[in-house]
């Protein structure tokens, strides 16, 4: 094997769960990564060796933890970190970029947070199948989107049932804001076609808007309007992707009758204009 691995996913319209990047590394003496930030979810897991994880808190102060194999760390959204491999027993670790509605409630259970970065497994059992998916995640880069999504769920799950495996009930409390998170997403889901609004959104669930934006950022980690945006523009470059279709007509399709204000907005996301990610992205037929 190299002493590096390391692939790009090639489909993001993933929202449950979605996969971004992976490898697997065995690092020399000191090496170094960062300061840096990242846009999503990053999980490494060591599997040999050690090293030192800085990080910043809630508070924005920078912690440093020493990590050893067996364990692992978690950098958080616009985390800033550094990361740094032992210079007499450097570590060799498999990681995985990812992120989705689903991301937040997972790590929640585990107790992994911007305070508590540090992956220590309960179940020893658990923590083995859960660096195996890591692996084979790392080592079938070339795999359709579909299988390596199955194995990243697959991940996800023994990654909470390897820290907390006694933690996986919802409270009353937590029912209730699914229930209505999920009426959000479907509305979502079945009017995003339409001239919808955030107001529309929490009408719909029957909530105060200013309610309704603070628990639905709580649980999916970005407000309506975020959100929205981002499902739409997701629609969007499927659309540019698997169809022919003209690029005002897609705008009308997901919700913007204006097709310059639909370029601004998918720009924005996707830093290129519709015209220019469609040919960066060819279809397959």
């Amino acid at each position: 094997m190299k002493d590096i691995l390391f692939s790009i996913f090639p489909n993001e319209n993933f929202v449950d769960l979605n996969l971004y990047q992976f490898g697997w590394e065995r690092c020399a003496p000191s090496h170094c990564f960062g300061p840096a930030a990242r846009s999503h979810y990053l999980f490494h897991y060591v599997i040999s060796g050690t090293g030192t994880l800085n990080a910043d808190d809630s508070s924005g102060t920078t912690k440093t933890y020493q990590v050893k194999s067996g364990q692992g760390f978690m950098i958080f959204p616009r985390q800033i970190n550094t990361y740094i491999a032992d210079k007499d027993l450097p570590w060799e670790y498999v990681w995985i970029e990812f992120d989705g509605l689903r991301v937040r409630e997972a790590l929640s259970i585990a107790g992994l947070s911007v305070d508590t970065p540090i992956y220590h497994a309960r179940s020893h059992d658990m923590r083995e199948t859960m660096m195996q998916e890591m692996l084979y995640i790392a080592q079938h880069g070339d795999m359709a989107p579909f299988h390596l999504m199955g194995h990243l769920y697959l991940f996800l799950d023994s990654l909470t049932r390897s820290i907390s495996p006694m933690r996986l009930t919802t409270s009353k409390v937590g029912k209730i804001r699914d229930f209505y998170i999920h009426e959000a997403l479907t509305f979502i889901e079945q009017n995003f076609q339409n001239d919808i609004s955030v107001e529309d959104i929490a009408d719909n669930c029957g909530l105060n808007r200013s309610y309704f934006g603070k628990i639905f950022k709580n649980a999916v980690g970005r407000t309506p309007q975020d959100f929205l945006l981002n499902y739409r523009m997701t629609k969007a470059a499927e659309l540019l992707k698997l169809t022919h279709l003209p690029i005002g007509d897609i705008s009308k399709a997901v919700g913007y009758d204006n097709q310059l204000h639909f370029s601004r907005a998918f720009k924005n996301i996707y830093h290129v204009s519709p015209r220019m990610w469609r040919n960066e992205n060819p279809t397959s037929f």
